[in-house]
């Protein structure tokens, strides 16, 4: 199992996106995040993808912490993904060769070209709400064999 992060930035109504140009889960808009490094702590490796992937420069003490999502792939536990929300941040989002920003309004994001589960979690946490969450997918990870979640706190 690895550990990843996913960082929405978040400016008045609006939610930037990017679309993953290669690797896993190429061809579907998702925030910005990746792998955390064995060196790393949690808010260090997202603010580090955030540089990576968009060109925009953040301080982890801006970060909320929103989610764990807990990704597990035909009943195998393959990420736990640390989601958090930012509303504070230097510079442009930039395309890379990794990811293409794009800003959309909250209330229409396109779920349908997104992780199928996003729809369901998404929501939950753009309501200020901290959760955790267990999906289940299919081998393939484009249907989902079981969703939960929990209110928290962080």
């Amino acid at each position: 199992m690895k550990k990843t992060t996913l960082i929405f930035c978040v400016k008045e109504d609006q939610i930037l996106l990017a679309m993953k140009k290669r690797g896993f889960g190429s061809g579907k808009w998702n925030g910005y995040g990746g792998k955390v490094e064995e060196t790393e702590n949690i808010s260090s490796a997202a603010v580090r993808e955030l540089k990576e992937e968009s060109n925009l420069i953040a301080e982890e003490k801006d970060l909320k912490q929103v989610a764990v999502v807990n990704f597990y792939f035909d009943g195998e536990h393959k990420f736990e993904c640390h989601v958090f929300l930012l509303k504070e941040w230097n510079g442009d989002a930039e395309e890379t060769e990794e990811m293409n920003p794009k800003w959309f309004p909250k209330n229409e994001l396109p779920y349908s070209e997104m992780w199928v589960a996003d729809a369901k979690w998404l929501p939950i946490v753009l309501e200020n709400k901290q959760i955790l969450v267990t999906v289940n997918f299919n081998k393939e990870g484009n249907e989902i064999k079981n969703f939960e979640y929990s209110e928290t706190n962080f």
